[in-house]
């Protein structure tokens, strides 16, 4: 699905934007291990989109918009009918995430450690054949 907005430019010329969302999404809940690529530290959390281009996610601990990220995803053997889960390393870069400051500050603390979402660009991915990697 792709939509379009009219942009005004300077001098009141216009042109057509189009959604930078390509491809088609899939409502996919995976589990995922992400990891900032300047941070040995990771953490865990759950896709709530996939597409071929990117992934909306959803972790407990946010990622700032901008930040480059490695993560895996794990596709279960069942759904692409093969004996084994099939593990899929990416990188890519945050580009959106939700704010926690549209959580009123009276619900603030009782929203601490809830996942928030994320969305990231996909820029590489590769298959991984082992997984001790």
């Amino acid at each position: 699905m792709t939509t379009a907005a009219k942009a005004v430019g300077p001098g009141g010329t216009g042109g057509t934007v189009h959604d930078a969302r390509t491809g088609q999404r899939f409502p996919l809940q995976l589990p995922i291990t992400i990891s900032e690529q300047q941070s040995t530290h990771k953490h865990e959390g759950t896709t709530a989109n996939v597409s071929a281009a990117g992934v909306y996610l959803r972790a407990d601990r946010p990622l700032k918009v901008g930040s480059k990220i490695t993560f895996d995803i794990m596709l279960p053997g069942q759904v692409l009918a093969t004996r084994r889960d099939v593990k899929i390393r990416c990188t890519g870069r945050v580009v959106r995430a939700e704010s926690s400051r549209r959580v009123p500050r009276t619900k603030q603390a009782t929203a601490r450690g809830k996942p928030r979402g994320m969305a990231c660009v996909i820029d590489q991915y590769r298959f991984v054949r082992n997984n001790t990697e």
